[in-house]
Formats: structure tokens, sequence, C-alpha cells
């Protein structure tokens, strides 16, 4: 047994080895930290020099205030900062980095050269070191205004940690993603970054809105801008902007999920629930959203100290934080409705192009704006006949839903609208979903607006009708009830029946009444209201199914939403039910005033629609 060693201070050059451990990981984590310390410097250029993945050279680059002659070699001291000063600025920290820790933990570890000059110098200086404890004097140098630092050859001197590092590629891809993040949160500095002397991601300075949405175009895709809706809401002290992509465009991954706060990209369990929550009713469970969000909130109501590489924080009042992001999103989704592209904008918004099929709207106290797409190329005109002349030549032109009924409706289908006038053509300004044509398969719904064609998903649409319905229902005083005349017997298995005895009053707000008839027998004595024409059996039958495994009424109340979904699903109309006119142009009316109308609770779309412009460049119309 070896003889206790005694307890002694660790050389400094250890303590920061140790403390490199925990803020140096890989290249990618040497130029995080850099480029942050350029950000805070005021820095509005930065350049990235890399060579194999960062491994033999981080060359970081900027044009910030710099660093004096005086205290260069006292930036490579451990806990040596100009960012903070006290206890309560530590509280209310408003940069990037404040540890004191980076540098003297990064030049522990490799070659490192630190050259700056302040702009009112004649000239820069240069300290080097190879992870010795005392950095040496500064030496006069050749740099502009601003900082470079050069490390070189990371973890010479720890060939332990060294061996770890993955390959190049696998480096430079962490590093592409770091620097990503970073752009995406100061869209106000210009980055341009090269690899074994080979241009990488180079992105301007963005200052408009335009240039802003090009800028995420360029680093998140095209598809992402074209398809989200812009978000600015201020309240109860906490402002959120940004991008959220609609329900269409989720992912398999969370890969496009990107939350800033004051500025720093993090990552919170807490604020990303409440955004995943948002989506709930739009979303298949095994998708994510995808969103670029900047939240402003007091520096001293969020703990930006809790990890030592600052990637997470702690906010000082979640639930403040998780119902302010779960409501102002959830009102931007379901304020999505058909609108035509003529409508009132919001304040500062760019008219979408007549190609893109989002629509301008605005909901609550959020201004939700599509985002700007590119122009559509130019179409030819139309012939120009008037209404009078077209009826002359093809009969009557004018919208449908003018004729008789003449059928009943299906089970749970909307009322027959009111017959629209035939001056109200497909050539005026008319509704955004515009005016029923005909039934496809009896599946899809054709319509025609003012600006092209219109198809529908007739089930999915009405299917989310219903949904919302029941929910606000049930929000209200629960789902109103229908008696049935019969009580109807259905067969179900043991366990389902005694969950339907146990739950009876969970039941009866969701508008049945149920009663147990024997050890696998239950009899439906009402159903909801807007459900009376649909299966009872299947329906109860269903819910059961879907309810079974909820042991106590905390979990059972969690799941009543997608109960209400599955009720929906039976009481919408269904495929191959043949509709007159004026029910589908019901239907389109309902789905112009519905929330979240764009998608049907499990997340498909519910329309889609081809523009003038998309048919002309179809059939190659003016080429």
């Amino acid at each position: 047994m070896s003889l206790p060693r005694p307890i002694k201070p660790l050389p400094e050059q250890l303590i920061n080895q140790i403390a490199a451990g925990e803020v140096v990981e890989r290249p990618a984590s040497v130029v995080k930290e850099l480029m942050e310390n350029s950000l805070d410097a005021g820095a509005d250029r930065i350049d990235v020099d890399l060579e194999t993945g960062g491994k033999r050279l981080i060359r970081i680059r900027d044009n910030g205030r710099g660093i004096p002659r005086t205290q260069l070699a006292l930036a490579l001291s451990r806990h040596a900062t100009s960012k903070i000063g006290s206890l309560d600025e530590l509280e209310h920290v408003g940069s990037l980095g404040f540890r004191g820790e980076a540098l003297p933990s990064i030049a522990s570890v490799s070659r490192l050269r630190l050259t700056s000059r302040v702009s009112a110098d004649e000239h820069a200086w240069q300290v080097e070191t190879d992870g010795d404890e005392v950095p040496p004097e500064p030496a006069p140098a050749a740099h502009p205004a601003g900082t470079t630092v050069e490390v070189r050859d990371l973890f010479f001197n720890t060939p332990g940690r060294r061996k770890f590092l993955k390959a190049d590629r696998t480096e430079f891809g962490h590093i592409q993603e770091l620097i990503r993040r970073l752009a995406l949160a100061r869209f106000d500095v210009s980055i341009h970054v090269r690899h074994n002397d080979k241009p990488g991601l180079q992105v301007a300075a963005a200052r408009s809105q335009d240039a802003a949405e090009e800028r995420l175009a360029r680093l998140l895709g095209r598809e992402f801008v074209e398809q989200s809706l812009r978000i600015d809401v201020e309240a109860a002290g906490l402002v959120l902007r940004g991008w959220v992509a609609l329900p269409t465009f989720s992912r398999t991954t969370a890969d496009l999920q990107y939350l800033v706060v004051n500025g720093r990209v993090v990552r919170d369990r807490l604020a990303s629930h409440a955004i995943r929550r948002a989506y709930q009713d739009v979303l298949y469970k095994d998708r994510y959203p995808a969103y670029v969000l900047y939240m402003d909130v007091d520096p001293g109501q969020v703990d930006v100290n809790v990890h030592p590489a600052k990637h997470e924080v702690r906010f000082r009042d979640g639930r403040l934080i998780y119902d302010f992001l779960f409501r102002h999103l959830r009102q931007a989704l379901e304020s999505v409705r058909p609108e035509t592209t003529g409508g009132a904008a919001a304040p500062g918004a760019q008219p979408p192009s007549p190609s893109s099929d989002q629509m301008l709207s605005r909901g609550g106290a959020a201004v939700v704006q599509p985002s700007t797409s590119s122009a559509s190329p130019p179409r030819q005109d139309g012939f120009g006949f008037g209404v009078r002349e077209a009826q002359a030549l093809y009969g009557d032109v004018g919208p449908p839903g003018a004729e008789a009924t003449g059928q009943p409706g299906a089970a749970g289908a909307v009322p027959p609208a009111p017959a629209e006038s035939a001056d109200d053509g497909p050539d005026a300004q008319g509704p955004p979903l515009g005016y029923a044509l005909a039934q496809i398969h009896g599946v899809f719904i054709l319509a025609q607006n003012a600006e092209g064609v219109v198809l529908v998903d007739m089930h999915a649409a009405h299917e989310r009708i219903v949904y919302e319905r029941m929910k606000q229902q049930l929000a209200a005083q629960g789902v109103s009830a229908q008696p049935l005349l019969v009580p109807v017997s259905v067969a179900v298995a043991p366990a389902e029946a005694d969950l339907a005895e146990q739950h009876h009053d969970a039941f009866a707000r969701l508008g049945f009444e149920l009663d147990r008839a024997g050890p696998e027998t239950v009899l439906v004595r009402q159903v909801p209201a807007l459900l009376r024409n649909a299966d009872a059996g299947a329906l109860v039958a269903d819910v059961l199914a879907d309810l079974r495994g909820c042991e106590d009424a905390s979990r059972l109340e969690a799941r009543l939403n997608h109960v209400l979904g599955t009720m929906a699903c039976h009481g919408s109309v269904r495929a191959n039910r043949q509709l007159t006119r004026a029910e589908m142009n019901a239907l389109l009316r309902d789905m112009e005033s519905t929330p979240n109308s764009g998608q049907c609770n499990h997340g498909r779309p519910t329309w889609t629609r081809l523009a003038m412009a998309d048919l002309d460049r179809l059939f190659l119309r003016g080429q």
C-alpha cells in the first residue's frame, strides 16, 4: 500500500490543462471561444482560416477594438477578463465570454500566437506561447486594427487528447455547424471561412430584412425561408423574433432548431418542450419543427453560467418563459389562414410573390408574416372576356354553388352555403380559396380563385374543422351530446370495459354516455352532437383503445386532444363521398376561418394552390 501524497497546490500549467478539458473539447470549441471573443470586441468582420479540420491550424482574425500592449500578456492569464468586475455584473452578463479561461486554456494545449492592435497605436503587438506557464513580453508586429489569434498543433502536448479527435472532414463539419450557429445569431457580422486554402462559408453582413432572409437562405436553405413565418412579438418584458417553419416543412430530426437568447445560441430543454408543444396539433409525433428564434430577456433573469462552455442557460422564471413561447407560437401557427395576396400586410411586411403558397396573416398580439421569396416569371395575360361574353360562349361561369343542393350532406358534413352572386365571378377578387368547380375521384375538391386553382383534400380539411370545433366546445363547457334513440352495444376487451366504467365523468365531458352491460360489453347511450351520424360502435371502440393504459385522471386529461383527433377523423367526410357544390363551398369557407386549417390532425397538408404563373410555367406559356 502506497503512502498517501501530501496536499499541495497544482502547477499553473496543469491547472490550465485541466480547465482546457472542460472548455476545449475539439477544434470547434477553440473556434467558438475565439469567435465569441471577436464578437465581444465589437468586430463586424471575422475571417477564419483552417487546416486539416482545425487540428493543424486555426486562425481567427477580426477588426474589433483590439487589446492594448500592457494587457496582451494578461489576456493569457487565467481568470483575467475585461467583461465582468463584480458579482452584480456576473449576474447581469451581457457578453458571450466572461470566465477568463478560454485563452489560457487554449494556450496550454497548443502553440498560440496572439497579435493585436488598438486603433490609437502606431503598430500591433504580438505574444507567442507553446504552453509556457508565464507568457513572454510582447514584441512589435505589423497588423491592422483588430486581433488575430493563431492556434497551431492543437493538443500537441497532450497526445491522449489528440488521439480522440476524429477525421479532418468530421472535425471540419463540427466547425461549420458552429460557425453557422454564430452566423445566425449575429446577422450584422460578415464571416469568411477558408479550409486548406479553399473558400468555405462566405456570408456578408445583413442590415435589412431582405438581406437577412437572403443570408438565412444561404445558411439553412431557400426552402426554409419560403416555408416559414416571421415572428415579432413583445409581452411581459420578453421579446421574441425570428422564423418558424410551417408544419409542412417538418424534419425527421431536430437539426434545424436554433434558439438565440440575448445574442447567445443555447440549448434549453424547457424552451424546446414549449416550442414542440406549440406544434403538437399540427405535426406527426415523430416529426420535429424547424425554427430560428431570437429571445431577449432581462440578463438578470437568465443564468448563463451553468455550463463551462456556456452551451446551456437556466431561466429564473421558467414557467413565464415556457408559457410565453408556447402561447405566442401556437397563436402564430393557428393564425395561418388562407388569405389573398392582396390582403392587408402587417407593418413592414413584403408582399409575397404570386407563386408563393405562403399566405399573409396576423394572429393575436404577434405579427406573423410570410417570408419573401423571389418574383415569379412573367405570364401571358388572359383574353379579357367579360362575364357576359364568357357566358355566351361557355355557359354560366359564375361562382359554383348557385344550383340547388339536391343531395343530402355526408355524416357530420358542414351545412350548405348560400348561393353566391354571379357578378362575383372567378375574375373578381373572391374568397382566398375561391369557389368549387368539381370533385376529383371523390377525394379532392378542385376550386378556382383569383390567382389560379386550389386543390383541397376534403377529408383532411373537414377533419381539422371538426377537431377545432370540438376543442372549442371542450374548453368552454364540454362537448355537446346527442342522445341515441336506441343504445348501441359495443363488444370490447375487459380492460377497456373497466376503463369506460372508471372514467365515466371524463367520457361525459367528451359527449359520451357509456354504461357497462357486461364483462366485455359497453352500451353507448349518447355521442357527441358533431358526430351523431358517425358509426358509434367503431368510434367508442377506437377511443377506448386510445385511452387504454392511462391509469390516472392527469394522464387521461393529457390525451384528450388525441382522443378528439380520433373522434374528428371518424366524423369527417369520407373519401368517395359525393358532395354538392354548395357543400364543397361551405367546406372552403370553413377552412378560411378555422385555425390550423392548413394541416389535418396528423400533420398532413389539407390544400395546395397553383397560381397562374405556375400553370404558365408548367405549360411553357410565354417562353
